[in-house]
């Protein structure tokens, strides 16, 4: 049971402080400007922020770009992950570091439009407790990519009855929805299946995927499809359950050709059917392989649970020309 403690229902006003948190990987090039679109934003509304910015182990000039931006400013920290982790555990590292009564998580490549905060801010201040930016369009993605993209959400909401089709790490939420997030104790994570299995009031904002400031994307296909499996083993068993499905429908089909050898030969007709056999047991073996593999992809996430190594290491922490956090 997860229960949240008092002091994080704290009141909603307009003098409410905003963490923005932004996992950063091979950014350098444009990130200084692409904080200085985010803050801009923030100021005309009015709305008093501090930054949280990971650096998840870029191999650029990423780091040295954000201690500058953050050099003699006390709402800008900034974290040196120890190694590339993941974009979800850069995202938990800047959840641990976020004060504000609010929450924001965003892309550092501005394809999450900064306009919409103001809107976000406004939505949390009616009461919501999680304000979802929600993708009315994908942007400009391949038909390949977009086709994996909606089979992916479709396992998930079939599997969980949680609709993700449109939805984003663009997420606002109020400081008890973080509390509960902390709580969590996974080490396979996946940021947004957990947030909404989390549960609380909640508003979705639609906008638009707008193009990279600058730069190339850095999901390839590849690890497009390894973060797809990685998100449904650890947020479903439901291929598990698969494999039992499959048991059964081999089974049913073993019983009727059973039925039809036993039957031919009994009224003579019985042929060789080595093609038969052959086709048989290259469907066997490779249901018997695959059902071994997502088992073992199951045993691995026990593994990783069991061990209960750090989600990530930060090296250095940098705050406001302070060496020290």
């Amino acid at each position: 049971m997860i229960t949240v403690d008092k002091p994080a229902n704290r009141i909603r006003n307009k003098s409410s402080l905003l963490s923005v948190v932004i996992p950063i990987y091979q950014e350098g090039d444009h990130i200084k400007s692409s904080i200085k679109v985010i803050e801009k934003v923030l100021v005309e509304h009015d709305i008093v922020y501090e930054f949280i910015l990971v650096d998840d182990g870029s191999k650029d000039n990423t780091w040295s770009e954000l201690k500058s931006l953050a050099s003699g400013q006390s709402n800008m920290t900034v974290l040196k992950l120890s190694r590339n982790f993941g974009k979800e555990s850069a995202i938990c590292a800047g959840l641990e570091y976020a004060n504000g009564d609010m929450v924001l998580v965003m892309d550092a490549d501005l394809q999450h439009p900064p306009e919409l905060i103001p809107r976000m801010v406004d939505a949390w201040l009616e009461g919501y407790d999680v304000v979802e930016g929600i993708k009315h369009s994908r942007g400009k993605e391949n038909f390949v990519y977009k086709l994996c993209a909606r089979f992916f959400y479709y396992i998930i909401y079939k599997s969980s009855d949680i609709h993700l089709g449109q939805a984003s790490d663009y997420k606002l939420m109020d400081r008890k929805v973080v509390e509960a997030w902390k709580t969590l104790p996974e080490r396979a994570i996946f940021f947004r299946g957990m947030s909404a299995w989390l549960g609380f009031e909640r508003k979705e904002i639609e906008f638009d995927v707008s193009e990279r400031v600058d730069g190339t994307t850095k999901w390839s296909l590849f690890r497009l499809i390894r973060l797809a499996f990685n998100a449904i083993t650890s947020y479903t068993s439901v291929p598990l359950h698969c494999i039992t499905l499959l048991g059964v429908i081999m089974f049913i089909g073993s019983v009727i050709l059973g039925i039809q050898t036993l039957i031919m030969k009994f009224s003579g007709k019985a042929s060789e059917g080595f093609t038969t056999v052959i086709l048989l047991q290259l469907i066997i073996g490779s249901a018997i392989m695959t059902g071994l593999g997502i088992i073992g992809i199951y045993i691995s996430k026990i593994y990783k649970e069991v061990k209960a190594r750090p989600r990530y290491i930060i090296t250095e922490c940098f705050r406001g020309g302070d060496d020290k956090c």
